[in-house]
């Protein structure tokens, strides 16, 4: 497996995402790797890595907020709530990523994927929802609402999203209007709740500091399972 940044510009502004391809020759189904809020960590370079190596994916983990680091607090927050309150921007800078991935000359334009933690779960659905050529969607304690659910008739391809049950800031009426939003568009969709589960349950550096925000390794494991399950019926084994 090889991995490296790469740089790429929105407007002038330099992003810096990572690249890992897996060894061998010839095409491989492509996923896109979204981060969590803070901005691109080792947590989701190392997810892009494990896509290479233990799948044999190639896998680009995007940079959302700019400069290919971890953003201050107040810095993350006031990034992260303008793209949470404009679609439209939050689905270009998915898109930017999308292109760097196909870009690559392994990369299989026809078993595409893309995944994401916290908001880039969301950013990975609303890649979905605007239309992108994406065959199979995982979101990893995503945010689920939606202001317009008739977006869903826009997803052509499977969605999984994993999610704690003691998740705070996705409470169980969200759920239940992402179901309803999934079904009135008649989409291939899948949710896998975990008990004893909140925030942030895939990343080992959420100490529970935060209320709700803790690491909790059965339902990591068990979310990387059902996800490679997942991709393995969507996208192919190599």
């Amino acid at each position: 497996m090889h991995s490296e940044d790469i740089d790429y510009f929105i407007d002038g502004t330099r992003y810096v995402g990572h690249m890992a391809t897996p060894d061998g020759e010839g095409l491989r189904p492509a996923v896109l790797v979204c981060h969590e809020g803070p901005g691109l960590t080792d947590n989701a370079r190392v997810r892009a890595q494990r896509l290479a190596s233990e799948l044999g994916y190639v896998a680009f983990a995007l940079d959302y907020h700019g400069g290919g680091v971890p953003l201050p607090a107040d810095e993350m927050m006031n990034k992260l709530g303008a793209l949470i309150g404009d679609k439209s921007a939050t689905r270009r800078r998915a898109l930017a990523g999308l292109d760097v991935l196909l870009a690559h000359h392994r990369a299989d334009r026809t078993h595409v994927g893309a995944m994401g933690y916290c908001f880039g779960g969301t950013m990975s659905l609303e890649l979905g929802r605007g239309g992108a050529p994406v065959q199979a969607i995982v979101g990893f304690h995503s945010g689920l609402g939606n202001a317009d659910p008739s977006d869903a008739a826009n997803i052509t391809g499977k969605v999984l999203v994993c999610i704690g049950v003691d998740d705070p800031i996705i409470p169980q009426a969200q759920r239940t209007a992402f179901e309803d939003e999934m079904n009135a568009a008649g989409v291939d969709w899948q949710m896998i709740l975990y008990s004893g589960a909140g925030h942030s349950f895939t990343n080992r550096h959420a100490d529970g500091s935060r209320p709700g925000f803790q690491y909790h390794q059965p339902s990591d494991l068990r979310s990387w399972r059902a996800m490679t399950d997942f991709f393995h019926e969507v996208l192919g084994r190599v």
